[in-house]
């Protein structure tokens, strides 16, 4: 069925990265113009002409402000994964205040914001107190909002399973940190998309667990992805900072951080698992098996990301 074309103008932050690719290409499918604000404007357009691109002008609000004049819907996907030279949290939290500031003058009428779950403003992980602060501030500013909370995406561009099956691949035995019982509930990235331009169409304010059909312990993700790979591979608990250790030998020689202290942590503290209905329909089971031709072939680095702004994502 063809879709009704539509004068509504719908702007997405990251439209050349992973899950605003997706959000993009469902806006386009569904008939809207769709405009970019992008830290990457010299990045690989996946869309051609289809999308106009817009610098994410954080030093000047009046200027980011302009590149949402007309815009009937904001679907924020900025953030970055862990401070490093050059990005930080306590930056990506600032600029995005900029961005819902910037949002609200130039008569955005709803914002759909990806977070994490179970965020929250007292935990000692930056990641999750910032993702906490900015709810806050979405829901205090007055927008029209929907709060998604994604645990982990999986997709051909994601990091985390693909390099969980990229280790698998290369290395014999494959580190457990502690007993691997804490959960993730993985949602595809095209699930998300699918979510958060239903949610653009709505007014009512919503927060919603993004997770996907699939609840899996870490040691049970790592021991089914081997099986779908076909790969025999021994798994050994380890503390977690012998775990990060042997993480951050291999990303030196990478030149990436393959994971963080706080990810860890974060994992372990189950944080990445609520009890809420599943907001995805694919399972990663099924898209692994289709995809184990390619899963894991290729390490994907979240730093080469950042260094190289003009190459497609699923090159890097």
């Amino acid at each position: 069925m063809e879709s009704t074309p539509s004068h509504e103008l719908h702007v997405v932050t990251g439209a050349f990265g992973f899950s605003g690719k997706y959000i993009a290409r469902r806006l386009l499918d569904a008939g809207h113009p769709v405009r970019t604000l992008t830290n990457s404007t010299g990045r690989r357009n996946p869309f051609g002409g289809a999308v106009e691109v817009r610098p994410l002008d954080f030093e000047h609000e009046d200027r980011l402000a302009e590149g949402l004049r007309g815009a009937k819907v904001l679907y924020n996907t900025y953030w970055v994964r862990f401070n490093y030279a050059g990005f930080q949290h306590s930056t990506a939290v600032e600029n995005t205040l900029t961005l819902f500031r910037a949002a609200k003058k130039a008569g955005v009428s709803r914002v759909v914001h990806v977070s994490i779950t179970n965020p929250s403003e007292d935990s000692k992980l930056e990641y999750f107190r910032g993702k906490a602060r900015l709810e806050r501030a979405l829901i205090e500013s007055g927008l029209s909002y929907a709060i998604l909370r994604p645990a982990v995406l999986f997709g051909r561009e994601d990091i985390l399973i693909n390099n969980i099956a990229w280790t698998l691949r290369k290395f014999p035995v494959f580190f457990i940190f502690g007993n691997g019982e804490y959960h993730l509930q993985p949602i595809y990235v095209d699930d998300l998309a699918k979510l958060a331009v239903q949610q653009g169409r709505c007014n009512e304010n919503k927060i919603i667990n993004a997770i996907g059909p699939e609840t899996f312990t870490y040691r049970r993700l790592a021991r089914t992805l081997a099986e779908i790979l076909g790969k025999r591979r021994l798994f050994v608990s380890v503390p977690p900072c012998i775990g990060y250790l042997g993480g951050s030998v291999i990303g030196w020689f990478l030149r990436d951080k393959m994971f963080t202290r706080e990810e860890i942590e974060g994992w372990m503290a189950d944080l990445l698992h609520v009890d809420a209905p599943a907001a995805g329909e694919t399972k990663l089971t099924d898209w692994a098996r289709q995809h184990a031709d390619q899963l894991g072939m290729r390490y994907a680095s979240e730093m080469a990301r950042r260094r190289n702004r003009s190459e497609a994502y699923e090159r890097l």
